[in-house]
C-alpha cells in the first residue's frame, strides 16, 4: 500500500508540476509578440521525501497555429512493479492580438490498470469551453481570454516578477472558471543544473480546484530571476510528508 500511495502522489505531482511550469515557443512569426521564448526542453526528477519516484519531461515546440507543449510522466522501474505510470499532458494555444489564448488542454492517464482521457477545448470565438471525458461532453460559457493552467503560468513567466507582487489570471480548470492567484514571496539562491548558484524568485500559486494541493501555502516554486524564469524546483507539503520536483536538465531550441 505504501508504494501504491507513492505512485499516486507521483502522478498528482506530475499534473501539478506541468500545470505550474508551463512555457511556450515562438519561432513562428505570428507567435513572436506574445511568446518571446524559443523552444525549450525541461527534464525533472520527482520524489516523495527522499524516495525517487520517476521523471517528468516537458517539450515545447512551435506549430503553424502557435505552440504546443507536450509533457510526459514516467514512474521509475521500481515503482513500475507496483503501479506503472505513463501520463501525457498536451497544451496548445494561439496568439490573439498579441496575447496568449488557450485552445486545447489534453490529459492521457495510463496508471497500472487505469486508463483515462480528458480533452478541454477553448472555443474562444464562441465564448465557450467544452470538456470531454469518459465519452461525455459538457459545455460551459467561458469568456475569451481564459487560459488553461499551463498557459496561465506561461503568462507569469513572461512578467517582470518582483517580491511582493500578487498576480491574478483567469483560468478554466477541472470544470471550474476562476482566477488563479500567484504570490511572489522572496529571493533565494539555488544551484542550477548547469552547475552554479543562481538567484531565484520563490512563488506560491493558489489553485482553487480540487486536489491534495488545493490548500493555501502548500506549494512553492523556485524560478530563475532572469528573463526566462526557468522553474528549478517545486515542493508541495501534503498530509504524508513532502513532494519535491527538481530540474535536472534544461535546453533551448539551439541545444536540444
Amino acid at each position: 500500500m505504501k508504494f501504491l500511495f507513492l505512485a499516486d502522489m507521483w502522478r498528482t505531482t506530475f499534473i501539478l508540476l506541468f500545470c505550474l511550469a508551463g512555457s511556450s515557443t515562438a519561432t513562428a512569426a505570428a507567435a513572436t509578440h506574445c511568446m518571446p521564448f524559443g523552444s525549450e526542453r525541461m527534464l525533472f526528477s520527482v520524489g516523495w521525501e527522499f524516495i525517487n519516484a520517476g521523471t517528468a519531461d516537458m517539450r515545447i515546440e512551435s506549430s503553424d497555429k502557435g505552440y504546443r507543449v507536450t509533457s510526459y510522466a514516467n514512474s521509475n522501474s521500481f515503482l513500475d512493479a507496483f503501479k506503472m505510470v505513463r501520463d501525457i499532458i498536451i497544451s496548445e494555444g494561439d496568439c490573439v492580438d498579441g496575447k496568449l489564448q488557450s485552445t486545447l488542454f489534453s490529459v492521457e492517464q495510463n496508471e497500472g490498470t487505469y486508463h483515462s482521457q480528458k480533452q478541454v477545448h477553448f472555443l474562444w470565438k464562441e465564448n465557450r469551453v467544452t470538456h470531454t471525458q469518459n465519452g461525455q461532453t459538457d459545455s460551459y460559457q467561458v469568456p475569451a481570454g481564459h487560459l488553461n493552467a499551463i498557459d496561465a503560468f506561461f503568462r507569469v513567466r513572461k512578467m517582470d516578477l518582483k517580491p511582493g507582487m500578487k498576480i491574478r489570471i483567469p483560468i478554466f480548470d477541472s470544470r471550474k472558471q476562476y482566477e488563479v492567484e500567484v504570490d511572489v514571496i522572496k529571493r533565494e539562491k539555488l544551484f542550477a543544473p548547469w552547475g552554479k548558484p543562481v538567484d531565484c524568485l520563490v512563488i506560491i500559486p493558489r489553485l482553487k480546484t480540487e486536489g491534495i494541493f488545493s490548500s493555501k501555502g502548500t506549494v512553492k516554486l523556485w524560478l530563475s530571476d532572469d528573463a526566462r524564469h526557468i522553474p528549478l524546483k517545486m515542493t508541495a507539503k501534503i498530509k504524508f510528508g513532502r513532494i519535491v520536483a527538481t530540474l535536472n536538465n534544461y535546453s533551448d531550441g539551439q541545444n536540444q
